[in-house]
């Protein structure tokens, strides 16, 4: 969950860090017997998202349609020792926390605590209002789907992170730093604005009264029993478990520098949540499979529209991008964008997923734009093969 400086499919992965690392290639023990060509598949992609791209490392875990998983590692995990990659690492995942956001404020729609269709006025009286932004007139569906107008305050933060790292912020500040802006009319275009989360994650405190934090582990976290999967606590920095560095870089193709540990206060309910890759994998397999909403709410998610033509056909629902494969149908996901982690994935039609994660963004690398379409077509590769 970054800034984008260019208009490709860098606003989501599957839309918000460089010398070519060439590591020792380092795998997980399989969790089953497989026959080699899927597990070749996603160690190639790996692999070449270390080598030729030049991340300091990279993650998966990959499921295949019975429900079998395996987990991959490629890299190092930390430049400066060379220390081998956790094997389903902790990682920072961006925008993923939308997804899990999206879900808890669903549902509240399902218990009746919440009106999709309801403006947001109605939860947050005289909060949402500014130059071209009128609460009375966004729905609670707008917001989730980026079609509300409100924009997007990680316009105007500070690029350098490494100046800002250890700086709380508190979800008013990002809802006042979006407001000082001009927004547009809701419902005329899809906008990705993380200040839309930020908006879904006060309406969950509003309703349920309580932190959004713990409605969220309440709710999503524990059920699914994602034992390495949380939301950080006020002020927390540092990641709790087995991580692999996360790294960043001022400028494309500078030189890469350790940013793991950091405060995602910025970030909140548009970015801050702490998972592995299979957690992550399990959610969204869990969440298409019908294990946290009813069909009818699972439906209005995977209603979606348009978002731009520079997105190559991805279209936005309820947070969930769906992605065309290659191979035909499309994979539902989202992906998530933090200094020092990108994590991407998807669950196919035949119900094949995989999660991947590398550790720095695109725009850390010497090419960001081909840093970004390796990633989708890593994705893309692995639910295909």
């Amino acid at each position: 969950m970054t800034n984008r400086q260019s208009k490709t499919r860098k606003a989501v992965i599957i839309a918000a860090a460089c010398s070519v690392v060439a590591g020792a290639v380092l795998t997980g023990t399989p969790a089953y017997s497989e026959g080699r060509g899927s597990r070749d598949v996603v160690q190639r992609e790996l692999d070449g998202l270390v080598q030729d791209v030049g991340f300091p490392a990279a993650l998966a875990t990959y499921q295949d349609a019975r429900g079998r998983s395996r987990d991959y590692t490629a890299g190092v995990g930390d430049l400066g020792t060379g220390a081998r990659v956790p094997v389903d690492g902790q990682v920072r995942i961006g925008s993923n926390t939308k997804t899990f956001v999206a879900v808890t404020l669903l549902q509240l729609v399902d218990e009746g605590a919440v009106d999709l269709d309801a403006p947001i006025e109605t939860y947050l009286p005289g909060l949402v209002h500014g130059d071209g932004v009128d609460g009375t007139l966004i729905t609670v569906r707008q917001v989730l789907q980026h079609t509300s107008g409100v924009p997007n305050y990680t316009a105007v933060i500070d690029p350098d992170f490494f100046a800002t790292r250890h700086q709380y912020v508190e979800p008013h500040e990002l809802l006042d730093l979006a407001l000082a802006q001009p927004g547009t009319p809701p419902g005329s275009a899809w906008s990705y604005s993380n200040t839309n989360y930020v908006i879904a994650g006060l309406i969950v405190q509003k309703v349920t009264g309580r932190p959004l934090a713990e409605v969220v582990t309440d709710r999503v976290i524990e059920p699914l029993r994602l034992r390495d999967t949380y939301v950080p606590d006020r002020g927390e920095e540092e990641l709790r478990e087995r991580h692999p560095l996360g790294y960043h870089a001022t400028e494309p193709g500078a030189e890469l520098r350790d940013i793991t540990v950091l405060d995602p206060g910025w970030a909140w309910g548009a970015g801050d949540i702490v998972s592995t890759p299979s957690d992550l994998d399990a959610f969204f397999v869990a969440l298409l499979d019908g294990d946290l909403l009813p069909p009818a709410l699972l439906a209005e998610m995977q209603t979606t529209v348009e978002t731009s033509p520079d997105l190559h056909g991805l279209r936005y629902g309820l947070g969930l991008f769906s992605t065309p494969l290659s191979c035909g149908g499309v994979a539902w996901g989202h992906g998530g964008s933090i200094p020092g982690y990108e994590t991407g994935g998807g669950v196919g039609p035949d119900g094949r997923s995989v999660t991947l994660a590398v550790t720095a963004l695109p725009a850390a690398m010497a090419d960001p734009e081909a840093a970004w379409e390796r990633i989708n077509e890593a994705v893309d590769a692995v639910l295909c093969a």
